[in-house]
């Protein structure tokens, strides 16, 4: 805490300068380093190596949800504030998508900024309000907005088609380069693996931009605002600046999401942006490990892969059965319902056992696999300098 308050001060009197530097760096270890290049490289290749449209909706499902999460993460997890109301921004992106990329036609470079604006706009304006309460008011109003925002959406059926919905195919081209119908190498790839390259390339842009705002000054005063806002408060730090900031980056992101769910779907209905949603995302972020680079992806990846995929392979999952609305005398988990099982235990083994989430629990791993090789290394490297 010392050090993050009075960074500005040991630069200037030489103290801690090493310390600073490596804290500074944007990639602190060449795991990360690797890693995001790794992304990257997946992102790009993964969509063009196969046509499964199974892997690539779910890959693309995940994607998007990673987005949202990660402007999630940057609220729940560094700023320390509680919102389960990451639909109402999905919804303000989605609707927003649908009116200028749908209805106006407008290219998509700028329906895709009007998504970016609009939500962060939406999230300054609901910041003073959420900044104003605190605990479990602060839940009640993030719960609240999915309510707002489902009645606004649901009586503005012009630009919604109201609680049936409406189709919204949107342009996915930027020049002369259309994701849409993509043209690489002289081959021509789908809607779907054009799709799947678009979202995750914005998830590592996303992943990449929180990482450097984390860095930065502005990064460190919002974790000093949730360490100890007295401290931070007297340091000079603005609160309500600083907040209302990281409800900006949270609600564009989230807006983001909501943008490429329709980009998905083609389809959208105020239906689609529920408190169950709000849950998932909550879930999302606790399960990969609040406040950390990976963990709003890899609670994705876990959340919203494991129900399509006991869905898809219930037949050689033993303790799960087919949906039924009547009792029909068989023990079994229905299909339907396994989702909200899984969402409950996962939460309560994370919570007891590992509360930094899954990022951690992996890190740990890797660490006790790797402790024999090191170990055998190092006796090596003793033998060596021996003889």
């Amino acid at each position: 805490m010392a050090t993050i308050a009075s960074t500005g001060a040991l630069r200037t009197q030489g103290a801690y300068r090493d310390l600073i530097r490596k804290d500074s760096r944007v990639f602190r270890s060449a795991i990360t380093r690797y890693g995001a290049l790794l992304l990257v490289a997946l992102a790009v290749v993964l969509p063009l190596s196969t046509a499964d449209s199974f892997l690539l909706s779910l890959g693309i499902t995940v994607g998007f949800f990673s987005i949202g999460a990660i402007g999630l993460n940057v609220l729940n997890g560094y700023a320390g504030q509680i919102n389960l109301g990451q639909p109402f921004f999905l919804a303000v992106g989605a609707f927003t998508a649908v009116g200028f990329g749908s209805n106006l036609d407008l290219p998509f470079p700028v329906w895709l900024l009007a998504v970016v604006v609009i939500g962060a706009l939406s999230g300054v304006l609901v910041a003073p309000l959420a900044l104003r309460l605190k605990g479990v008011y602060q839940i009640v109003l993030s719960l609240g907005l999915i309510f707002i925002g489902h009645y606004i959406f649901v009586n503005w059926s012009d630009l919604s088609g109201g609680v049936s919905g409406r189709r919204a195919p949107l342009d996915l081209s930027i020049g002369p380069l259309d994701f849409a119908a993509l043209e690489l190498g002289g081959m021509t790839y789908g809607y779907q693996q054009g799709l799947f390259m678009l979202v995750w390339l914005f998830v590592a842009l996303c992943m990449f931009l929180v990482h450097l705002l984390m860095k930065s000054p502005a990064g460190r005063h919002i974790v000093a605002l949730r360490d100890a806002e007295l401290a931070a408060r007297v340091t000079g730090i603005n609160p309500t600046r600083s907040m209302c900031g990281v409800f900006a980056i949270c609600s564009a992101m989230g807006a983001l999401s909501g943008a490429f769910y329709v980009a998905q779907l083609r389809f959208v209905s105020p239906e689609q942006f529920s408190l169950e949603m709000g849950l998932q995302f909550i879930i999302i972020v606790t399960v990969g490990g609040l406040s950390t680079a990976w963990g709003p992806v890899l609670g994705s990846l876990v959340i919203c892969s494991l129900p399509v995929l006991a869905s898809r392979y219930s037949e050689h999952i033993p303790f799960l059965k087919a949906n039924s609305s009547l009792p029909d005398g068989t023990w079994g988990i229905p299909v339907g319902q396994f989702p909200v099982v899984i969402y409950g235990l996962l939460l309560v083994v994370i919570l007891m056992f590992e509360p930094r989430g899954l990022t951690h629990l992996i890190k740990v791993l890797s660490q006790w696999l790797a402790r024999p090789l090191l170990r055998v290394l190092r006796r090596r490297s003793a033998t060596e300098e021996a003889s």
